[in-house]
């Protein structure tokens, strides 16, 4: 399906308002994009199973929500950021150059200010958390640069830019972990995990983008990542994300937890109904913050949850013996 992008919009001479430089603001910082911190729960999920803490603790429960609005903050920093300078290219966008900055209405003075004030409003909270949430947030305020700030900016870059966005995935487990806990240590496969998940996420909604656009010139011309891409490098990589997030789940279940083999199954199922909606027109994946509207996706993802956590605490020891390393048999000697 081939989309023709518009002509640059045209912006209006005339001063905007108060009240609607004031909306303006509010919308680059994106709020309704908060649902990505959903990422977060796994990393309180998981340490609250192994320690066995009450979940009505003032102090946990008082972290958990100090560290969403922290995290919060610093999502949306950034994303005010990448609102500023993405401007010149969201106008060759069909849908983008309705953004708020491209037409005009944002002061771009008063959006950098906003872009460091949310930042150090963040931070000065996430220290209030723990010093490893403080880290992992400012983490994630630096990869936002990394992505969005010439001349490193890995968002024109080639799987660079899959790569760099979806470390986001792996610092978000990290918050949600520091939340609980700065003792238990977390495993390098699960977070690696997480990460290579976060890219086959990111990557099949650039092969929804790129498909949607058509014209490979519109698309290199809207985000310069797109001239090395083709939709068979895309689902190419996608398959490798995949592969290599499964790899590292397995590799977690393996040494920590045996029983969330079971999930296997819903893991399957979820990550090939979303590679299906890849291919839809308009598709949800290329705006993750409108994927509550596919019910069966929402359906399977939260029977997927439920699952999860009612795995990370009851125990089969049958799995034990059943996935157990093979011993030379008797026979063979």
């Amino acid at each position: 399906m081939s989309v023709q992008a518009g002509n640059p919009p045209l912006i209006s001479i005339t001063k905007p308002t108060l009240a609607v430089r004031l909306k303006a603001h509010l919308q680059i910082m994106r709020l309704d994009h908060s649902i990505k911190n959903i990422f977060v729960i796994p990393g309180i999920v998981v340490p609250l199973s192994i320690l066995r803490t009450p979940l009505l603790s003032w102090t946990l429960d008082w972290h958990i929500g100090v560290g969403f609005v922290a995290t919060t903050l610093i999502a949306c920093s950034n994303y005010v950021l990448n609102e500023v300078l993405d401007a010149p290219f969201d106008r060759l966008h069909p849908k983008k150059q309705n953004r708020p900055t491209v037409q005009g209405l944002v002061n771009v003075p008063v959006a950098y200010a906003q872009w460091i004030l949310m930042m150090v409003a963040g931070m000065a909270l996430a220290l209030t958390v723990s010093r490893p949430f403080a880290w992992a947030a400012g983490a994630l305020w630096i990869m936002g640069c990394v992505y969005n700030i010439p001349p490193i900016r890995t968002k024109d870059k080639v799987y660079l830019d899959v790569l760099s966005e979806s470390v986001n995935n792996p610092l978000r487990m990290l918050l949600g972990w520091y939340m609980v806990t700065v003792v238990l240590i977390p495993p390098v496969s699960l977070l690696i995990c997480y990460w290579m998940g976060g890219c086959y996420l990111m990557a099949l909604k650039r092969f929804s983008e790129y498909r949607e656009i058509g014209d490979p010139q519109i698309a290199g011309a809207y985000r310069r990542s797109f001239r090395g891409y083709t939709e068979v490098f895309l689902l190419t990589s996608v398959t490798f994300y995949a592969s290599a997030g499964m790899l590292f789940f397995g590799a977690f279940i393996m040494r920590y937890r045996i029983e969330l083999i079971l999930v296997f199954p819903l893991v399957a199922l979820l990550m090939a109904t979303y590679f299906e909606l890849a291919f839809r027109p308009n598709s949800a994946t290329q705006n993750p913050e409108k994927l509550y509207r596919e019910p069966l996706l929402m359906n399977e993802a939260a029977l997927l949850s439920a699952s999860v956590i009612a795995l990370l605490y009851i125990n089969i020891p049958i799995l034990g013996r059943i996935f157990a390393p093979t011993l030379p048999s008797a026979f063979g000697r």
